[in-house]
């Protein structure tokens, strides 16, 4: 006697990927309102430091830290659309759009605090200082570096919104998405570690 194994009809499994997707996006945004409810609302001094930057720096951590859960979404959603298991395309086209939009948000406060990083007195000063070649690995190049996930992610919005399910039927677009989008989270999560050993050496 065999058996058979049960899988989930294709609408079925199609709608469970979508409301994970959609659960996630939910999460994104409701972490996101947290925090700029805690960071407005809360004692600053003792919650950021004295620094004139820490608010500055606060809301680019923020946005560095949601585009990372959104870029590691798009991660798996691009890796579904390359091996042709993609079920929620339209949450592909949505996650895009936000991974492009907090790109840009995260870059204009990156380069927004990059001011106080170059004052006089600042961050930039102690590693030359103390650390010079840290500094032109751990600051300029990660400036660089993470100036490239925002037009990576343009480009794959484009295509995604262009060409809708078109795209499902033409193999080498469906690679060009997927390739786009793994080079946004690659680039972003090199950005996002130094930008963390920097914050851990020497805060702006």
């Amino acid at each position: 006697m065999t058996t058979k194994r049960q899988s989930l009809p294709p609408l079925e499994s199609e709608e469970a990927e979508t409301s994970y997707i959609s659960l996630g996006l939910v999460v994104v945004v409701l972490l996101a309102i947290g925090a700029f409810l805690l960071v407005t609302t809360a004692p600053l001094e003792r919650l950021l430091g004295g620094s004139a930057w820490a608010v500055i720096g606060v809301y680019h951590g923020l946005s560095a830290g949601l585009l990372l859960i959104v870029a590691a979404i798009g991660l798996y959603l691009a890796y579904r659309l390359f091996i042709g298991q993609i079920k929620a395309f339209h949450d592909l086209q949505l996650m895009s759009v936000v991974v492009s939009t907090l790109s840009f948000i995260t870059i204009a406060f990156g380069n927004w605090i990059y001011i106080g990083y170059r004052s006089a007195g600042g961050a930039r000063v102690y590693f030359l200082t103390h650390y010079p070649e840290l500094h032109k690995v751990f600051f300029e190049f990660k400036e660089f570096v993470a100036l490239f996930t925002f037009p990576l992610a343009v480009a794959a919005t484009y295509i995604l919104l262009r060409y809708g399910e078109q795209l499902l039927q033409r193999r080498w677009l469906k690679a060009t998405v997927a390739v786009l989008l793994a080079m946004v989270f690659f680039f972003f999560v090199v950005a996002f570690s130094l930008g963390a050993a920097i914050t851990r050496i020497k805060p702006v």
